[in-house]
């Protein structure tokens, strides 16, 4: 469908009835008072109807009852239409960054770590999910995060970056482990130091039990303060009422694991790749 008028033509329209006069119409819209006369002409014809009658003895104007009905729709269009300008010229919404963060990772080193990342991308927004390694992996082969950090024996894959991460077996400070089943403080399944306490309890030859469960860092090191049972943590998890536990109280030294930025299948984007960048420079254990 094509329409008789176009906005500049209603802007002048406008212009003409709120200044009472095509003088000072065209100064209101920065023309010649010829061309506005051109174009109420115009608007005229393409709606063959008359709009505005001019008192030449006078020099006043009234809109006829078709300029009336015209002018009460040209307000409300030039207004739709300035109100999408404001809104187009504003800057863009951020994009989005999804990124993945290991369960016992999710604490204030995070924080920092993503206020940092923020405050140096502003045009940028970070989505964080929280998970274990081989959920956070899932997500990423379904496209539904960009990012992850995950927990992970070295080596045993591809990734952005990666950090060695040293393990400690720790108990209460104030209570000795003196069952012959060894009592685990661990997180749930899917977590590698769960199955890293475990496989070493049995290479010892002794025997373990789940004494407790937890899905944040924070539980784990609650219940080996209180004596529930023992655990294997990243070394800078350990607090003053811990105590490093010894190969002469059965607990040999564990290889590092690794803590690596890993991507889906998907190519990354350039917002993705800003975080990844991010991350690497400025992640320490």
């Amino acid at each position: 469908m094509s329409y008789p008028f176009d906005l500049d033509l209603l802007r002048t329209f406008v212009a003409v009835i709120d200044s009472g006069g095509f003088t000072r119409a065209a100064e209101r819209v920065f023309l010649t008072q010829s061309t506005v006369s051109q174009q109420i002409k115009k608007l005229e014809t393409g709606l063959s109807q008359t709009l505005i009658l001019r008192d030449r003895s006078s020099g006043t104007l009234q809109t006829t009852e078709a300029g009336e009905l015209l002018l009460s729709y040209a307000r409300r269009l030039l207004a739709t239409a300035d109100e999408a300008t404001e809104v187009m010229r504003r800057p863009s919404a951020p994009r989005t960054v999804r990124l993945g963060v290991p369960e016992d990772f999710a604490g204030r080193r995070l924080i920092d770590l993503l206020s940092g990342f923020a405050d140096a991308s502003p045009h940028l927004r970070l989505d964080t999910t929280s998970g274990w390694s081989t959920g956070l992996g899932r997500l990423l082969e379904a496209g539904e995060i960009d990012l992850a950090l995950v927990k992970r024996e070295p080596s045993v894959g591809a990734c952005l970056a990666s950090w060695k991460e040293d393990l400690v077996w720790i108990g209460s400070e104030n209570r000795a482990v003196e069952d012959d089943i060894v009592p685990l403080a661990v997180f749930p399944v899917g977590c590698i130091y769960r199955e890293r306490a475990m496989r070493a309890v049995e290479r010892s030859g002794r025997r373990w039990r789940i004494a407790y469960t937890s899905q944040g860092l924070m539980g784990v090191q609650a219940a080996v303060a209180s004596g529930l049972g023992v655990s294997l943590v990243p070394a800078n998890a350990v607090l003053p009422d811990h105590r490093r536990l010894t190969p002469a109280e059965g607990f040999e030294p564990q290889p590092a694991a690794e803590l690596a930025l890993v991507k889906g299948r998907a190519t990354l984007g350039p917002e993705a790749q800003d975080l990844a960048d991010f991350i690497t420079r400025n992640l320490s254990l």
